[in-house]
């Protein structure tokens, strides 16, 4: 790796998109999980092919790329790959935790409210039969409670970093490669990992581990090719088919709640790309992704103001906390669930259990950001 390469990765740091992205990310995947509620229809997914996830595992890979590959440079690989493990066993840790406390929640309020359908909705009725099998599976990544699918997928992703890494620091192009083919044979040979007690993984991590390598790719070679990138934005006609690509996309996802819409649209185009293919991420879906990247990053460049602007800092603090704020947005989905299916299901209902999540995950962020701090002071007092 030559010194260029190098300042152009400390200078990619400190990119407050990353965090913005995270943080809606983490907004998004709370509002997908609360099931029937309107305000849902706002998030990524309402509006194409690609929703909260393909942003959380975009992101995250090129958030993780470009903490450890300064590191990799800094202090070397092999302390590089060792914080990359320690940060997985974090992730694990949190996920197991979750896991087991979510799983006996929702078993105790199906237990005292006489809702046992909630038990398979949230794809837990293994445990009320096998309740130590499952939890044995659990702890090999092969239970699939609702809403923990995201995490499991991400926890997967990490472990291998180091070997992504390793190769885009040496043949990134190379590497971007490997991973396409991968993507490719998985879809072709039906490659997917099982889980407990029947069925596949939800998210095919032999799939979407393209979405994370590019976010990889893009952290490590987007500055060497930015001249490449801004020429392809000045072309209008380039920008005018990312754009005609999302209408596209919009129409196609909003027919299946607009039966106007639906009549205009033949039956045989629409059964090609709804549902959309989440398991394998579909190439329609990818290119949607990279569609609305392409605009985004015209759109806001890395030095806008508006990313410092007060409106903007609670989003941005949950995409910098996004572990804790993930994890109490599963508990707080759950809980706003419970809130409509016990109570008035109400537009206005809906509204409120919505913003008091939202509000109540910022808060954590804002917390867990607050005792870091106090760590550190700590930790720097006591040293002096």
């Amino acid at each position: 790796m030559n010194p260029t390469t190098h300042a152009e990765i400390v200078a990619r740091g400190g990119d407050l998109r990353i965090a913005l992205l995270l943080g809606i990310a983490n907004w998004f995947l709370f509002l997908d999980h609360i099931p029937h509620d309107a305000v849902s229809a706002l998030t990524l997914r309402n509006f194409g092919f690609s929703g909260a996830t393909d942003l959380f595992v975009f992101v995250g890979g090129y958030a993780a790329t470009l903490i450890y590959a300064r590191m990799t440079l800094e202090r070397g690989f092999l302390v590089a790959a060792t914080r990359i493990f320690k940060r997985v066993w974090q992730l694990y840790a949190a996920y197991i935790v979750l896991f087991v406390v979510y799983v006996d929640l929702i078993s105790y309020v199906a237990s005292r409210t006489a809702a046992p359908e909630i038990f398979s909705e949230f794809n837990i009725t293994g445990f009320i039969d096998h309740p130590i099998r499952t939890l044995i599976y659990g702890l090999f990544l092969q239970a699939k409670p609702l809403n923990l699918d995201v995490l499991q997928l991400f926890i997967g992703l990490m472990a291998f970093l180091p070997v992504i890494l390793f190769g885009l620091l040496r043949v990134p192009n190379m590497t971007l490669a490997a991973s396409v083919a991968l993507y490719t044979a998985a879809r072709v040979l039906d490659w997917n990992l099982a889980s407990y007690p029947d069925g596949r993984w939800y998210f095919n991590p032999f799939c979407w581990q393209l979405l994370f390598v590019m976010g990889s790719w893009f952290a490590l070679m987007g500055k060497r090719y930015k001249r490449v990138t801004r020429a392809m934005q000045a072309i209008p006609a380039l920008r005018a088919a990312a754009l005609l690509y999302l209408l596209f996309a919009l129409m196609l996802t909003s027919s299946s709640s607009i039966p106007a819409l639906a009549d205009m649209i033949p039956g045989s185009l629409a059964d090609a790309f709804l549902p959309t293919d989440k398991e394998n991420v579909a190439p329609y879906r990818i290119l949607h992704f990279l569609a609305l990247t392409f605009l985004f990053t015209l759109l806001l460049p890395q030095g806008w103001k508006g990313l410092r602007s007060y409106g903007l800092q609670p989003i941005i603090k949950c995409g910098e906390e996004w572990l804790a704020v993930f994890c109490s947005g599963v508990f707080l989905s759950f809980a706003a669930h419970f809130v409509l299916i016990t109570g008035p299901n109400s537009l206005a209902m809906q509204i409120v259990v919505s913003v008091a999540g939202i509000v109540a995950m910022t808060g954590v962020a804002y917390y867990v950001s607050w005792s870091k701090r106090q760590d550190y002071k700590s930790a720097v007092g006591a040293g002096s």
